[in-house]
């Protein structure tokens, strides 16, 4: 039996979470061709709602903790998007422009790039990519496009208000 690393919402601070939908992806289901970064490359489509009072602003993310880095793989990061959004259309992760608000954007990914990239791991076991949604208690991060994902997640984690999750699989 191979251990997979636990998903990092484990570990951090509990908060309550709220209704994560997507007609693109089923918890625990596999990513489909047009998700992939060597096919489609699309960001799936997400919607989400129950967010708590106080939200004033969403950050949605996708990451893989299987990723054979010791610290697992950023593939998306969109951030300040208005609280009153309930919702991201496929594709919507391809460029700022396809983001809700004027002050949404994209910060870095590991690939790098400043949108969503898609499950791209190498020969083995199927890795595992966590889709969260995350209510937050600011309008807006104090990070910019080119700061690096972990240090947005920090950013994020502690901003917290709520966040939900859905996670799919993919492997080569």
């Amino acid at each position: 039996m191979s251990l997979r690393p636990p998903l990092p919402y484990e570990f951090l601070p509990q908060v309550p979470t709220f209704e994560l939908t997507s007609e693109d992806i089923a918890e625990g289901g596999k990513l489909a061709e047009e998700f992939i970064h060597a096919g489609g490359n699309l960001s799936p489509q997400l919607a989400w709602s129950g967010l708590p009072g106080g939200t004033r602003s969403i950050a949605v993310t996708c990451y893989d903790p299987d990723a054979p880095t010791g610290s697992g793989w950023w593939h998306w990061l969109a951030l300040n998007l208005p609280a009153d959004t309930a919702g991201l259309a496929r594709g919507a992760g391809s460029s700022d422009a396809d983001l809700p608000g004027g002050r949404s954007f994209h910060a870095r990914n590991d690939f790098p790039g400043n949108r969503y990239d898609g499950a791209a791991p190498p020969p083995g076991a199927p890795h595992r990519y966590a889709f969260a949604v995350h209510a937050l208690d600011v309008e807006a991060l104090d990070v910019a496009a080119d700061t690096p994902p972990a240090q947005v997640g920090f950013h994020i984690t502690f901003h917290t208000l709520a966040r939900a999750v859905l996670t799919a699989e993919f492997g080569v």
